[in-house]
């Protein structure tokens, strides 16, 4: 039975020790083995759990083969995982349950850009590393002043896998005016952090491309019924719809577009790139596109095990958004530990001490993971910049163009 051999002194965010250790064990050091907890915050239920339960489980997989490679000697990892559902003021408390929880040495998630927003500053006042495999505003590394080209990191315990909506949104707009030949965009966003920058950013890089944007409008999350929206669209002459948000409002827009006759392709970003969509959708969904991070997972022979593992665990929601992304990050937060403790002569510092190493160590991570090369740049974003289109076809998303975007 592992028991707590450290306590808090002084609340939450002051630290004596970061683990827990066989009763037994080597106090000083780690030999007795150590647990060290890796937590996960994600919308695990409701809207949006789809993606959030395949980061939960791409987490548990990378944790569980650290465990049976003992990647870090001495160290046993587990998983803590947290239902923010989707709403930031839930992000920001599970972000203070984790950081004061002296165990956790990291933190993977969220998947939500708003919710990451309410979360950088607790773990920021904690020194506690935090690795999202799906937020894509650019503002969460570069500041709010990015667009405008003053970029300014406010948080250097933050990082993440996936590329920015800054490259997303032009490769998608120079997908659908230069690949699908489409002139008259309508453009609408679910007015959250996300879907409102994504949309932004389409538009403007649509119309420097030469398209024209016929409309715009904006919806709430949780919506059901569109017909207004749906109007609007037909009536602006459209040939593309752009929507900035994610596939639970997504899936029914499409649909009651197509049963209104508007048989015009739905083009969104990473957050409708989901089984869901589809199964939502049905028929209405086919031909309609998205954009995502990276290359294929299922084509990538370093993700071969771990699609097969995730699969053969029977494990709930979808792997494809942002599964491999997660593992990555767990990954990097675990390989991080490995080399605060050979650094430190094969023992782990204890308390706010092993926390603040393994940020240092994040932002030097340099290896080969399941999705590519994991390296953080100085703003805390991930290298590894590619993308790809996806497409409905015979009712299953199909890779149509993977690759970088330039344009800004």
């Amino acid at each position: 039975m592992l028991i707590l051999t450290t306590v808090l002194t002084t609340g939450a965010l002051t630290l004596t020790a970061c683990g827990s250790r066989d009763e037994g064990g080597d106090k000083g050091g780690d030999s007795g083995g150590t647990t060290l907890t890796i937590g996960v915050d994600a919308p695990l239920s409701g809207e949006n759990s789809t993606t959030g339960l395949g980061i939960q489980y791409g987490a548990q997989i990378a944790i569980d083969d650290a465990n049976k490679k003992k990647t870090v000697d001495g160290v046993t990892f587990k998983l803590k995982a947290l239902d923010d559902k989707a709403q930031p003021a839930t992000g920001q408390q599970n972000a203070t349950a984790l950081v004061g929880d002296k165990s956790v040495v990291g933190a993977v998630g969220p998947l939500n850009s708003g919710v990451a927003q309410s979360m950088q500053q607790v773990f920021a006042s904690a020194n506690m590393v935090q690795i999202s495999p799906s937020n894509t505003d650019p503002s969460l590394t570069q500041g709010k002043d990015w667009q405008g080209g003053t970029k300014k990191r406010a948080y250097k315990t933050y990082f993440r896998t996936a590329t920015t909506d800054a490259l997303q949104g032009g490769f998608a707009a120079d997908y659908a005016y230069n690949t699908l030949k489409k002139k008259k965009a309508f453009v609408v966003d679910d007015k959250q952090t996300y879907g409102a920058g994504l949309a932004k950013i389409f538009k403007e890089q649509f119309v420097k491309a030469g398209g024209k944007a016929v409309g715009t409008d904006h919806i709430n999350t949780g919506d059901k019924d569109f017909a207004s929206l749906v109007s609007r669209i037909k009536a602006a002459k459209a040939d593309i719809v752009y929507y900035g948000g994610q596939y639970d409002e997504s899936q029914l827009i499409t649909k009651q577009l197509k049963e209104a006759g508007v048989k015009i392709p739905l083009f969104g970003g990473d957050g409708m790139f989901a089984t869901t969509y589809i199964e939502t959708a049905g028929k209405a969904a086919e031909g309609d596109l998205s954009t995502s991070v990276g290359v294929p997972v299922d084509t990538l022979p370093a993700a071969k095990t771990f699609v097969e593992t995730y699969k053969a665990k029977g494990y709930k929601g979808d792997y494809g958004a942002y599964g491999g992304y997660s593992y990555d990050a767990t990954t990097a937060i675990i390989n991080a530990v490995k080399a605060v403790k050979e650094a430190n002569g094969g023992k782990l510092p204890s308390g706010d001490e092993l926390r603040s190493k393994v940020v240092e160590e994040v932002q030097k991570s340099n290896f080969d993971g399941i999705t590519g090369k994991v390296a953080f740049d100085e703003f805390g974003d991930t290298t590894n910049k590619q993308l790809t289109v996806y497409q409905v076809e015979k009712g299953a998303w199909k890779a149509v163009k993977t690759g970088t975007y330039e344009g800004n």
